[in-house]
């Protein structure tokens, strides 16, 4: 995601957002796996993640 950055004094300058990537062992198709998943994936449960 783009935007701008607006300082104080209004100057504006070009920023991007990144997701909040964490590598952490997932169950993928039954078997535990390290992934790369973004942060609301994890707190929404859309990934399992393996104990």
């Amino acid at each position: 995601m783009t935007g701008m950055q607006v300082s104080h004094s209004h100057i504006r300058t070009k920023k991007k957002w990144a997701p909040n990537l964490q590598k952490v062992r997932a169950i993928v198709k039954g078997t535990p796996k390290r992934v790369t998943v973004c942060t609301r994936c994890l707190r929404s449960g859309k990934v399992k993640r393996a104990v």
